[in-house]
């Protein structure tokens, strides 16, 4: 492991965190971040979505270590500090979402040689959602589980899934798989598109206005809309994903109610199946409960510290 740089904004206190590299077995380089808590009762593996990074969460690895618990978070390949994918660094792109779980068994690794406390709890929103239920299929070292707003099923609006999934494989096979696919904000982060009434991810105007102020000041770690080949891989992967046997773990789901990103639909229904699986409904929250309102966001939280402690006292 060596030292990664994590950024700051101006009037930030000093970070907490420990950045560092690590490399996959397919030679992309990874950037991950330790939080420590000290004295910890176990330790939050925090699997972000899409477009995300490291310094997204430092408020969230906060309030987990102020809650007992050491964090440790990743930048997935194809974003953030992370090895891009493609030469166009803009698109947010992947070829086959079991890629990702190569990036997962690096996390593992760096949690073991860590040596960071057990139990082991998994925390995934969105894209983060789909790579985790997956790596809990490969048998991710996690006690209990929570997921925020988890991609089993993307919003397509109105265009139906097998078309979108027909387009997008075209596109690949007309040489345009890298390329942003029609009505996701090309080459740009879509928090600079968006105004705030308009956006989809959080009605809290203080946290929407740092994303903004990020995405603007390190252009460097923010991505645009996904690749042609990203809906199709994401895509394939949902619906293998709802084929498959759920996990014997105690969940705590999320879904707010105003979600329109990922699809409640899927949600719903994953969680009827999951056996001892919680769901809970955040009024007025939109796709992103830990960027939400003090109110939404300390429903939220305060529910998974309840559900990892839970199992940390067993």
């Amino acid at each position: 492991m060596k030292p990664a740089p994590f950024n700051t904004l101006p009037g930030d206190p000093l970070p907490t965190a420990r950045p560092f590299w690590v490399r996959a077995e397919d030679g992309v380089r990874l950037r991950l971040a330790h939080w420590a808590a000290g004295n910890a009762l176990g330790t939050v593996l925090l699997f972000p979505g899409r477009t995300e990074y490291i310094e997204k969460y430092a408020e969230v690895a906060a309030d987990l270590n102020a809650a007992g618990f050491d964090v440790l978070a990743i930048d997935w390949r194809g974003q953030g500090m992370s090895d891009r994918l493609q030469p166009d660094k803009r698109p947010g792109h992947i070829e086959d979402f079991a890629d990702y779980q190569r990036d997962v068994v690096e996390m593992v690794v760096a949690a073991q040689e860590l040596d960071l406390p057990q139990p082991w709890h998994l925390l995934a929103h969105s894209m983060g959602g789909t790579i985790g239920l997956a790596a809990l299929e490969a048998g991710l070292p996690v006690q209990t589980v929570v997921f925020s707003a988890p991609m089993w099923g993307i919003n397509l609006r109105r265009v139906p899934e097998p078309l979108a999934l027909a387009l997008a494989g075209l596109a690949r096979r007309l040489g345009r798989g890298e390329r942003p696919a029609p009505a996701t904000g090309g080459d740009e982060n879509f928090v600079l598109l968006d105004s705030f009434r308009r956006n989809l991810l959080t009605g809290d105007g203080r946290r929407w206005g740092r994303l903004v102020a990020e995405a603007a000041t390190w252009p460097d770690i923010a991505i645009g809309g996904p690749s042609y080949s990203w809906l199709r891989a994401a895509i394939l992967e949902c619906r293998r994903l709802a084929a498959r046997p759920l996990p014997a773990l105690p969940a705590l789901i999320a879904l707010g109610a105003r979600e329109g990103i990922v699809s409640p639909r899927a949600i719903r229904s994953r969680t009827a199946d999951w056996p001892g699986a919680t769901l809970l409904e955040l009024t007025d929250s939109l796709h992103e409960p830990m960027m939400e309102r003090d109110a939404i966001r300390n429903r939220f939280l305060g529910a998974a510290i309840a559900h990892f402690h839970a199992a940390a006292t067993v």
